[in-house]
């Protein structure tokens, strides 16, 4: 039977090597607090009521472990463990090409080593998307910023109060990103962000406020800040 409502899916490029933070581990299966970080952040969407679906993008290699790791927590809403690519475009072209989307479909695309990104902020970033076609969590960086064209010196300071430090979940109408891809595809154009995809169509991201907590984990010191990020988040019950 023809579903009748819109869906929001949530689509996790987990494919990378994690070369940076070392060992035999791939950084979105170590550990933290007895837990990979990439059940951390399933969890985050299983548990939002406003995602309906989640879709997973890890290397061929760890499909089977990825399925029985999802078994293991009872992760339901998780409906598609994907083969990702060679980069993070190619792995979630991967994951939109086996989605039943509609056009009237919301499409959250989130890191899988962002353990920490709250319930209301991907809540009010759906609803900012459904209002703008597509939406981005990013917060304002804290230093100031220095450009230097050269390496060896600086040549100019930067209006901090215009700048952006891009966060996932993005989110973006499924009819827009579908074309921006296919575009993107045509092109040969790459990417490390789907927001600029979508610029490339005219189409400007509704900025969300982001948090400082949403870190990307990706170093050793990384995992260190997340361990600590972790314990603060339990302690006030946000867990």
């Amino acid at each position: 039977m023809k579903r009748i409502r819109s869906k929001v899916y949530a689509v996790i490029p987990a494919a990378g090597s994690g070369t940076r933070i070392g060992g035999d581990i791939k950084k979105q299966f170590l550990p933290l607090q007895h837990k990979p970080i990439l059940i951390h952040t399933l969890q985050r969407f299983e548990r939002c009521p406003d995602v309906d679906e989640i879709a997973v993008a890890v290397p061929e290699s760890s499909i089977v472990e990825m399925e029985k790791i999802l078994s293991q927590f009872r992760l339901h809403k998780v409906s598609k463990v994907i083969a990702g690519g060679a980069k993070r475009q190619d792995s979630v072209a991967n994951v939109l090409l086996c989605l039943d989307l509609r056009d009237s479909d919301i499409v959250l695309i989130h890191d899988g080593v962002r353990p920490f990104i709250e319930q209301k902020r991907i809540s009010h970033l759906v609803k900012m998307c459904k209002e703008h076609d597509a939406a981005v969590l990013a917060v304002q960086p804290k230093d100031t910023v220095r450009r230097s064209a050269g390496g060896g010196f600086f040549d100019s300071t930067l209006d901090r109060t215009a700048l952006w430090l891009i966060q996932t979940p993005q989110a973006f109408r499924a009819s827009v990103l579908l074309r921006a891809f296919e575009n993107a595809r045509k092109d040969r154009f790459s990417s490390t962000d789907e927001a600029a995809l979508v610029e490339r169509l005219g189409i400007k991201a509704r900025i969300v406020e982001g948090s400082y907590d949403n870190i990307k984990i990706t170093t050793p010191e990384d995992l260190e800040l997340g361990k600590l990020i972790l314990e603060r988040w339990q302690s006030k019950g946000l867990i």
